[in-house]
C-alpha cells in the first residue's frame, strides 16, 4: 500500500511559479517511478511529467522547458517545479505510482490567472 499526499497548489498570476510536492508513505519509494498528471475542467487527465527510479525524466510537450520534476528519496518526496505558468496550466494536479497496484493522491488545485 502506498499513500500519496500532494501539496503546494494555489492561485498564481500569469508567469508565476509554484512548486508541488508529493509525499509517499512506505520504505520502497526509491524503487518506483513517480508521475504527475493533471486534469482541467471538462478535459481528460493527462501526463505532465515522470521521473524514474534512476532519475530519468520525461515531460509533456506543453510543459517542456517550464516544468521540472525531481525526487528526494531520503524524504520520500517528489516535486514538480512549475515556472512561467500560463492559464492553460490551470488544473488539479495528481501524483501517481504504479507498484503492483495503481495509487493516486487526492490532488492539489493550481489556478493561473491572466
Amino acid at each position: 500500500q502506498v499513500q500519496l499526499v500532494e501539496s503546494g497548489g494555489g492561485l498564481v498570476q500569469l508567469g508565476g511559479s509554484l512548486r508541488l510536492s508529493c509525499a509517499a508513505s512506505g520504505s520502497l519509494f526509491s524503487l518506483y517511478a513517480m508521475t504527475w498528471y493533471r486534469q482541467a475542467p471538462g478535459k481528460e487527465r493527462e501526463l505532465v511529467a515522470r521521473i524514474t527510479e534512476s532519475g530519468n525524466s520525461i515531460y509533456a510537450d506543453s510543459v517542456k522547458g517550464r516544468f521540472t520534476i525531481s525526487r528526494d528519496n531520503a524524504k520520500n518526496t517528489a516535486y514538480l517545479q512549475m515556472n512561467n505558468l500560463k492559464p492553460e496550466d490551470t488544473a488539479v494536479y495528481y501524483c501517481f505510482v504504479r507498484w503492483v497496484h495503481d495509487y493516486w493522491g487526492q490532488g492539489t488545485q493550481v489556478t493561473v490567472s491572466s
